[in-house]
């Protein structure tokens, strides 16, 4: 039986695949050595091209593949990710198998992306023909198979093809990206196995399924991991092993625990393993009364603390991954990590090198809302911080708050995007719809480190240095170890509320020397501790970085949203260490002269 369909590409001199052909190819592909017997990859592929071959393609659907191969509820939500995940692992085994065992076989199925409909082509074209293609990389192997087991295999395309029956393939452009396939890269993927109850007794197992409902609803309020949803979390034991997430599902990471309950106390462990080899990379536990605290408090509060060390900006994955890069490869992740190493450092070394990643990042996968808002911070920074300016660009700072709306488009309640909004309308003369887009991101996820610490600075610079300082203590409380630049601006927030020995304390901690403005705000917090010798010196190494700043002090301050008053004691301290600023007289001039052009 020939394989019709609604338009036709085979050879004239070659009829295409009947079914019999295609169907006998099915089988010697999933009984090849080189195609795994476990997880669902079989199963999924003899589904698909079945439902091809009687006419049905246009079902094919990341819903109708949950609930007919991967036994998922009709109440299946496009948040669990397992169809596209094992789609991703089905195509690379595909590439494997093509290219070692099914290399002289007739038929080559395939499923391209962006849908999941095989195509059925003859697998003998000229060699030529497919020399002069391009070879694509496969998106989901583009960062994590080093781990496992070196880099993706790369598929030779450019056969000439036949059309499958009802061939179908989806392709969705994001805004801005006319005509480009949505593609977005392989984050960290996480599974989270339901906590076990642990003892005698109903109640442990009762606040163990609490705690575990509260990991479900915390951990994928981080952007940069992808969590699996509850259906896949639901369908593992308490005791799964990380062999069998890593070949089952694709996940790198598997985290795990128990609760006991033992009178009016209560104990939760907790602990992240790498499934690559088993190895535990955290582990905590946690310790409650449970007659102090509400039984929803004391879970939403652990859920809380452990999404927090394991998978904001700063936390154990991304040190995990940073302890471990993959080899010569530039890949989106990798991007990540080096845009988090700038925001450590804030220098203009390494934000030129984290700029030019993510621009080649957001042109491989213009839809990657996460690679879009650090490109926007970037930007931003390239204008308020003059770091690698770019003439022949439009202006820096339109560029970011363009790149931060682009973010939002594309995934509305992304952390790093509403950051970057936040960030770039503040500093596009915004604030008040800035620190309305942060607080709405602050509600929607607590527990962002990265974000608490920008949105912290936002408030104090706007004159609520009280406020601030609580954002920032909780993003230090949280991340101890995190950027430099909580220490500085929690460091100023201090000397703004007078407490000039913790200002001090906390200014030696931030170690920022290539950042030009930290050593202003050291020299500012010397003077008003009383260290003039200090300030004068940091100051000077101020001068030698940033020698436009000081004699527009005022105008560069404004750039900040700083209130005149906090302005100009900031001034007043660089005055008092001998630093050449404007007088007193001319300071409070340009101010009024600044506030009346205002009102107009």
């Amino acid at each position: 039986m020939q394989t019709p369909g609604p338009m036709h590409d085979c050879p004239r001199e070659r009829p295409c695949p009947t079914h019999d052909e295609i169907r006998a190819q099915l089988e010697r592909i999933l009984s090849s050595h080189e195609f795994p017997s476990g997880g669902r990859g079989g199963a999924f592929l003899k589904y698909v091209t079945e439902e091809t071959l009687a006419g049905r393609a246009s079902r094919l659907k990341a819903y109708s593949v949950a609930i007919e191969v991967f036994s998922r509820s009709t109440g299946f939500s496009q948040d669990d990710p397992v169809v596209r995940i094992e789609a991703g692992r089905l195509r690379r085994v595909i590439e494997r198998y093509y290219l070692i065992a099914g290399k002289h076989d007739p038929i080559r199925i395939d499923i391209p992306k962006g849908g999941y409909v095989p195509t059925f082509n003859w697998n003998d074209e000229p060699k030529e023909a497919v020399d002069n293609e391009p070879k694509r990389e496969t998106a989901a192997g583009r960062v994590f198979a080093w781990r496992h087991s070196g880099r993706t295999l790369l598929a030779m395309l450019g056969v000439l093809s036949c059309t499958a029956l009802g061939y179908y393939m989806g392709v969705i452009t994001g805004p801005g990206a006319s005509g480009s396939t949505t593609v977005i890269p392989d984050e960290p993927m996480l599974v989270i196995a339901p906590f076990a109850g642990l003892g005698e007794g109903a109640e442990a197992a009762l606040y163990a399924a609490g705690l575990t409902e509260e990991l479900l609803t915390a951990l994928p309020r981080f952007k940069e991991i992808t969590v699996f949803g509850r259906e896949t979390s639901k369908a593992l034991s308490p005791g799964v092993a990380a062999s069998q997430v890593r070949e089952g599902l694709g996940a790198h990471y598997l985290l795990a625990g128990g609760v006991r309950v033992g009178g009016d106390k209560l104990r939760v462990t907790a602990r992240l393993v790498d499934t690559s080899n088993g190895s535990i990379l955290w582990s905590r536990s946690y310790d409650e009364q449970l007659n102090a605290h509400e039984l929803s408090a004391i879970q939403s509060d652990v859920a809380s603390k452990v999404a927090t060390a394991i998978a904001q900006p700063y936390g154990v994955i991304a040190k995990s991954l940073a302890a471990n890069p993959p080899p010569d490869d530039l890949g989106v992740h990798d991007c990540m990590l080096r845009f988090y190493a700038y925001r450590e450092e804030l220098n203009p070394e390494v934000h030129l090198i984290a700029r030019n990643c993510l621009q080649s990042a957001v042109a491989r996968f213009p839809a990657y809302a996460t690679a879009w808002s650090m490109l926007s911070i970037i930007h931003l920074d390239e204008s308020r911080f003059e770091f690698n300016p770019q003439s022949d660009e439009a202006p820096a700072m339109e560029r970011a708050l363009g790149t931060a709306r682009r973010a939002v488009s594309l995934e509305p309640d992304n952390t790093r995007a509403l950051q970057a909004l936040m960030t770039a309308l503040f500093f596009n003369n915004e604030p008040k719809e800035a620190l309305e887009v942060g607080e709405k991101a602050l509600i929607a996820n607590p527990n962002d480190t990265e974000f608490l610490g920008e949105l912290g600075t936002r408030i104090a610079l706007s004159g609520k240095w009280e406020r601030g300082a609580d954002l920032l203590d909780r993003a230090i409380k949280l991340n101890p170890g995190g950027a430099g630049y909580y220490f500085g601006t929690r460091a100023l927030t201090a000397c703004m509320l007078r407490d000039h020995e913790m200002a001090v304390r906390l200014i030696r901690k931030a170690d920022l020397q290539k950042f030009p403005l930290f050593h202003a705000v050291a020299a500012v917090i010397y003077s008003e501790a009383g260290l003039f010798a200090e300030a004068k010196r940091e100051g000077e190494i101020f001068m030698e970085m940033r020698p436009d700043y000081l004699p527009n002090i005022v105008a560069e301050n404004r750039k900040k949203n700083l209130r005149p008053q906090d302005s100009m004691r900031m001034i007043a301290a660089l005055r008092r260490a001998g630093l050449p600023v404007p007088s007193a007289t001319n300071v409070e001039a340009e101010f009024r002269l600044s506030d009346a052009s205002d009102s107009l």
